[in-house]
């Protein structure tokens, strides 16, 4: 009986696995790539909003602390999105005729609150806490980058597992003093080594590295 495959079979075989594993590689590190991508993450893609509101106006030109609109941010789980009223507290003396905020007046006159399109929206089986990361001296620019220079607000990091496990791992170089959280020119001492940020570590009293790794702490 003759043999259905030659000698040359074996070489062709060996070939088609190597290329199989390549492929089989090549697109895990795709899925990979884009699951951490832009295009996935949706990092530095501004969002259509009903109002050109202006971080870098109101926060840089303006100077206005970002806990003036965003009060809760000290004391409870989210930054909440400041009411109309709070807007109208500037801007029924400032800009109080502008055609570009007459959504805002609108909303204050009919007592219906303005319907942001929300950029940093983490998923619901995670919970997130910003007071906490607020307390310990976690600044606003190391989650949502430089606000103060953002004309039209984008999502300033992934935001993803990863991302949020690599600050944990090691937390004492996004710290600050605790009353310097908003301030996005604050810069350490120049002579701030590892003994500075040590001592920010400690002052905050942070957690045991366990319980930063822990499931628990951020799925709940």
């Amino acid at each position: 009986m003759a043999q259905i495959f030659g000698p040359s079979s074996n070489i062709y075989s060996k070939l088609s696995i190597v290329l199989a594993a390549l492929l089989a590689g090549g697109g895990v590190t795709l899925v990979m790539a884009f699951e951490r991508s832009p295009y996935k993450t949706n990092e530095n893609v501004i969002y259509t909003q009903p109002i050109k509101f202006s971080h870098d106006h109101h926060t840089a030109a303006m100077g206005i602390d970002c806990r003036y609109c965003h009060y809760t941010v000290e004391r409870s789980r989210s930054a909440n999105i400041p009411p109309t009223e709070l807007c109208m507290n500037c801007h029924s003396q400032i800009w109080a005729d502008s055609p570009m905020l007459e959504p805002v007046r609108a909303s204050y006159r009919n007592n219906e609150p303005i319907e942001w399109n929300r950029v940093h929206d983490l998923p619901d089986y995670v919970y997130f806490d910003h007071s906490i990361h607020v307390a310990k001296g976690v600044a606003c620019f190391s989650c949502h980058g430089d606000v103060n220079e953002m004309p039209l607000i984008k999502r300033g990091a992934s935001l993803q597992m990863s991302w949020c496990l690599d600050c944990h791992r090691d937390p004492t170089p996004n710290l600050r003093p605790p009353s310097e959280v908003t301030n996005f020119r604050w810069e350490p001492p120049e002579d701030a080594g590892d003994e500075y940020y040590a001592h920010l570590a400690a002052e905050a009293n942070l957690a045991d590295r366990q319980r930063l790794f822990s499931c628990s702490t951020c799925h709940r």
